[in-house]
Order: C-alpha cells, then sequence, then structure tokens
C-alpha cells in the first residue's frame, strides 16, 4: 500500500485540477498559506527581536557618548566577520534580487546573524544608517532555506524570496500593504510581478501581526492638516517631488561614490570600515551632536512640527553615504526619510503647502526616488499619514520616481520599463550595469 500512496496522491490532484480553475486556486492558495505562515512568524519574530535590540543599542550609546570613539574598533570587527565569513553575503540586497532574476544558489543563511551583527554594532557604535536592509536581507535568507525543505521549484523559489522580502519589510516599519507591493515592486523597475501577489501580501500581514504580536510598536507621525486639492497645490506637490527626486538620486549617488572611493584607497576590505570608522567619530565630535548618526528618529519627528536648520538633510547624506560607503551594515530607507522629512520642512519655507505635509511627501517621495518604488511608497504614506493626503503623496513620489533618473540605491534593479522614452535603449539591464557602461562612455 505505501508504495502505491504516490500514485494515489497524483491521482486524487490530477482529477481535482481537472475540476477547474477555481479547485487550482483554492490548492495554490493554501499551498502558499502554509508557506507564508511559516516564514511570516519566523521572520516577524526575527525583526522583532531585531527592533528591540536596535532601540536599547540606540538609547546606551545616545547615553554614553564616549562609545563612539570605538566605532573604528567595531568597524574592523565587521569587516574582518564579512571578508572571512561572509564573502557569500557581502551583496546584500543586492544578492537577493540576483537570485530573483537569475536563481543559482541558496541563500546562505548566515546573512541573518551577520547583517544582524553588523547593523547592531554600526548603530552601537555610532554610525548612520537605516534598518531595512538588516530586516530584508533576515527576510530573503530564513525564506529562502525552504526552498530544499520543501523541494519547491525555481519559478516558487523566486516567490519565496519575495515573501521573504515582504515580511521583513512589514514587519519592520508595520506597513503590510506598502511591504507586499515593495516586494513585488523592487527588483524589476517598471514592472510587477503579479503571480506573486498573494504569497506576498500574505506574508507581509504575517509576519506585521507576528512582530505586533510580541509587543513591538512603531513610530506614529501625523499630518494634522491637509489643504483642499487645488490646481496651484499639486503644481507646487509636482515641484517638490521633482526636488525630492533630485535628492533620492543624489543619495544613491553619494553611497556608490564613497563604496568606490574606499575599494580605490584600500584595498584590505578589512580597514575601509575602520579608517571610515575614525572620521565618522571625529566628525560626531567636532560637530557636538549625534543628530546625525544611527537612525535619526527624533528629527524626523520633530521635522512635522518645528522648523529644522535648512542643511540636516544635506549632512545625513553625507554621513550616511559615508558610513555605508566605508562598509558599515545597515540598510538606507530610514536616512533617506529623514532626508526627505527634513527636507520638506526646509521646503516649506518656500513653498506654500503645511510644513507636516511637505515633511510627509518627502518622507516617502525621496524613497520613492532612490529606491524606485512609486507605488510603495504611495501604499506606504497611506498607511503612516492616512487618505487624507494620498493625493499629495501620490503626486510627489510619482514624480520623484521620474526625476530621479534611471539610478538607485539598488544596483541590480533590473529596467524593466524605462521611464521616459529617451532611456529606451538600455532596457532590460541593471542598474550596475548601466552606470558601468556610462562611465566607459565618458572615459572613451
Amino acid at each position: 500500500m505505501r508504495k502505491n500512496t504516490p500514485n494515489q496522491v497524483k491521482k486524487i490532484l490530477s482529477r481535482l485540477l481537472s475540476a477547474g480553475e477555481p479547485v487550482t486556486a483554492i490548492l495554490y492558495t493554501v499551498k502558499w498559506l502554509f508557506i507564508c505562515l511559516l516564514v511570516g512568524i519566523l521572520v516577524g519574530s526575527a525583526c522583532a527581536f531585531f527592533l528591540v535590540a536596535l532601540d536599547w543599542v540606540t538609547n546606551y550609546r545616545e547615553a554614553h557618548t564616549w562609545i563612539i570613539w570605538l566605532l573604528p574598533v567595531a568597524g574592523l570587527v565587521i569587516g574582518l566577520l564579512y571578508h572571512y565569513f561572509g564573502q557569500s553575503a557581502v551583496k546584500g540586497n543586492n544578492l537577493l534580487l540576483d537570485e530573483i532574476h537569475a536563481p543559482k544558489s541558496i541563500i546562505p543563511l548566515r546573512m541573518a546573524p551577520l547583517v544582524l551583527f553588523g547593523t547592531l554594532a554600526t548603530h552601537l557604535f555610532g554610525g548612520s544608517a537605516g534598518r531595512e536592509g538588516t530586516a530584508v536581507q533576515m527576510g530573503g535568507a530564513i525564506a529562502d532555506q525552504f526552498t530544499k525543505m520543501l523541494r519547491l521549484r525555481p519559478r516558487d523559489r523566486r516567490i519565496l524570496i519575495i515573501t521573504g522580502i515582504s515580511a521583513g519589510f512589514s514587519a519592520l516599519f508595520g506597513t503590510p500593504l506598502a511591504a507586499a507591493v515593495f516586494g513585488l515592486e523592487v527588483f524589476v523597475i517598471g514592472r510587477i510581478r503579479y503571480d506573486a501577489l498573494l504569497p506576498s501580501f500574505m506574508a507581509a500581514v504575517i509576519a506585521s501581526y507576528t512582530c505586533n504580536a510580541w509587543g513591538v510598536h512603531h513610530t506614529i507621525y501625523t499630518i494634522p492638516f491637509v489643504p483642499e486639492i487645488s490646481p496651484a497645490g499639486l503644481v507646487f506637490a509636482l515641484i517638490a517631488g521633482a526636488l525630492f527626486g533630485l535628492a533620492g538620486m543624489i543619495f544613491a549617488k553619494a553611497t556608490s561614490f564613497w563604496s568606490k572611493v574606499f575599494k580605490q584607497s584600500i584595498g584590505y576590505a578589512p580597514l575601509r570600515p575602520v579608517v571610515g570608522g575614525i572620521i565618522i567619530a571625529g566628525a560626531v565630535f567636532l560637530l557636538g551632536t549625534t543628530k546625525y548618526i544611527g537612525l535619526g528618529i527624533p528629527t524626523i519627528q520633530a521635522a512635522f512640527s518645528q522648523e529644522l536648520p535648512a542643511y540636516d538633510a544635506f549632512v545625513k547624506v553625507l554621513f550616511t553615504s559615508f558610513t555605508l560607503g566605508a562598509g558599515f551594515k545597515g540598510g538606507e530607507v530610514t536616512p533617506l526619510f529623514f532626508t526627505g522629512a527634513t527636507m520638506g520642512n526646509a521646503l516649506s519655507q518656500v513653498i506654500p503647502l503645511p510644513m507636516a505635509l511637505l515633511a510627509g511627501m518627502g518622507f516617502v517621495a525621496v524613497f520613492s526616488g532612490a529606491t524606485n518604488t512609486p507605488l510603495t511608497c504611495t501604499f506606504m504614506a497611506i498607511e503612516l499619514f492616512g487618505a487624507e493626503s494620498s493625493v499629495f503623496m501620490a503626486v510627489a513620489c510619482v514624480a520623484a520616481y521620474l526625476f530621479s533618473g534611471h539610478s538607485g540605491i539598488y544596483g541590480s534593479q533590473v529596467i524593466g520599463s524605462p521611464k521616459h522614452l529617451f532611456f529606451g535603449r538600455e532596457k532590460g539591464k541593471s542598474l550596475a550595469a548601466v552606470a558601468e557602461q556610462r562611465r566607459k562612455r565618458k572615459l572613451s
């Protein structure tokens, strides 16, 4: 009887499949619900631990600022760990995108603890970085381990990695709708993969619920007043969005610039964060403030209610791009929020829209420009700020997406559909390949 069991199962499945599309949809849903439960619970729990630990190290650093002088030592430890144990995971988010585009090998599980430790050390000792990279990489690495366990086919493996990305993003920011779209939108510019729509949404919702169940809460932002939609208001939103897009492009190019500078100047990779750490620590004590290191959430919150120095956005871009370029770990998204919110705050002095509204528009639009994910950022704005401001947010995000050009913080993104007709010749290439081609053109 046991020998005949597999054949019996196949017969039952073939009969069910022959019953029509509704039965097929049910089987598909049950299959991915089971997988997404596993991914969502594990990734949501891992992100809950990460957020609690990140909050602790941030509070400890702010209470003991002398520890920033140890940033070069932390950089050396991070550099050595990745140099000797993490070569297969050093590409970070770009490795996940590469595996979606062209699957080769299972994402090493060691990516999760390595990026977790590296990010916590970066924040504890005073680096300027974000956190989404950590959550997304943990999510992708954890999810991909089920490929072999469940004997998934290559096409299912791509969807599985997307669920891990969505779960990590959702648990981290508490925005499951935006996270689900992010997993579908981030790897190809101008296109969305609809066959992963249901798994992405399920994983995002389950991960967010799991993180909340652990008692972890997310930062709340409010926009007290949104003006009536008018032609003038939409024009101002378009202008602001274009400026936010340029800021996102500058952020992406600055990070790439510092990365190249360190690679060209220092051949031994573990020494790069040492040198970077010395410079960052010195800069922090020269400025006499820790405002521009870490996540910068207090400043982001302040941008919605009080006037801030106009140079805050520029300084944050400089600190974060330098930190990540030197080889420290973390993410870019929260620094992008900082850049956008403070830039919106500054623009409120010249653009006749409410300060909180412009800060919120910058919050999501700079992110949109730097990651080429306008739909994600529009959904995020609705989840964070409410639907009242959705039209202003959407205009800003789309404008930022257009004006940021074909660049971004994820070099492995592929151009699926050009943003405008002038760019049609380079369709289908990754951002890194496009950048290299342009560099060769300039040299010639």
